[in-house]
């Protein structure tokens, strides 16, 4: 969805009847999402997302992901993404949190 630029393909595939949205950016429903990550590609054009831990449980998977938004003034971001999933195994729900990645740390830790 992100790398490709595909949000479109990706809510077809992977998303079920409903897609309830969290993110106070992003409204409701499928063609919401469509249309607001289509405006992120064309206004961040290379933005990548890699993913760095993966952990599923019952119906929810959490994707804790490393985001690169070339020519922004933040670069690089953590975020963690929350999903739900229905009986069929498709997206229904989903949360997110970002945090910039600072340039010093007061530890020596990573956020990845």
């Amino acid at each position: 969805m992100f790398n490709q630029c595909r949000p479109r393909e990706a809510i077809e595939r992977y998303t079920g009847a409903t897609y309830i949205q969290h993110n106070p950016h992003v409204a409701d429903g499928k063609e919401a999402f469509i249309a607001y990550f289509e405006r992120m590609a064309r206004e961040y054009p290379g933005k990548r997302v890699s993913f760095e831990r993966v952990l599923a449980e019952g119906d929810y998977v959490v994707l804790h992901c490393h985001q690169e938004w070339p020519g922004y003034k933040d670069h690089d971001w953590a975020g963690i993404d929350i999903f739900r999933l229905d009986s069929n195994g498709k997206i229904v729900e989903h949360w997110d949190v970002l945090q910039v990645v600072p340039a010093t740390s007061a530890n020596s830790n990573t956020m990845f």
